[in-house]
């Protein structure tokens, strides 16, 4: 990206301020990107937990398969899930508040015994299973952010900032030039009065 200025003050102040900006928002970008990637790294984990949550539990219930064949099937359905938006770092998340349930009604009498705490089961699996999902897609909304916070970072410690001081350098000493030419021109004229005056008498 090209810096476009002109050599006078009015472009030296404006890109001076420029500068300020960038370098006093330096700081706070990199702060960011660095919290950024610890919540990148905690919601994957967390995602990563509730998968190996979810495996034991559903391997803890392998000796009770046999059963699931007498659970009528559409019993339980996840109607809805309610989440909540988050803010971590500036950057909104999704996060679960509840999951809503249908349970079709069921006889008590007439059903077996183990049908009410197979529903507790299946709920608590869905929650686990949609949590992890959760805490997935919060974790992708957040890489997505730090590569962008990563790339304004880069953009202003690697690009801008030294281009605008380069800049600042050039129209300095194009500044400093232009006076040190101003000067000699006027010490020239000066002698050359003075040499004329001389003359004359």
């Amino acid at each position: 990206m090209a810096i476009k200025y002109q050599f006078n003050k009015t472009s030296l102040t404006a890109l001076g301020k420029q500068l300020k900006v960038r370098q006093k928002a330096l700081p706070t970008l990199k702060n960011k990107e660095s919290a950024l990637r610890m919540e990148v790294k905690r919601a994957k984990q967390r995602s990563d937990e509730l998968l190996a949550e979810l495996d034991k539990a559903l391997s803890s219930y392998r000796n009770i398969a046999a059963l699931w064949n007498e659970f009528t099937p559409g019993l339980i359905a996840v109607e809805d899930v309610v989440l909540e938006t988050l803010k971590i770092a500036g950057i909104k998340t999704p996060a679960l508040k509840e999951v809503i349930y249908k349970v079709k009604p069921f006889s008590l009498f007439s059903e077996p015994q183990w049908y009410a705490q197979g529903v507790t089961i299946l709920k608590d699996l869905a929650r686990i299973g949609i949590e992890s999902e959760i805490y997935l897609e919060k974790k992708n909304r957040l890489d997505f952010a730090r590569k962008k916070t990563t790339q304004k970072v880069n953009l202003y410690e690697k690009v801008q900032i030294p281009g605008y001081q380069e800049a600042i350098r050039k129209i300095k000493r194009y500044m400093e030039d232009e006076e040190n030419l101003s000067k000699a021109g006027q010490k020239i004229v000066k002698t050359r009065h003075q040499q004329e005056e001389e003359d004359k008498v």
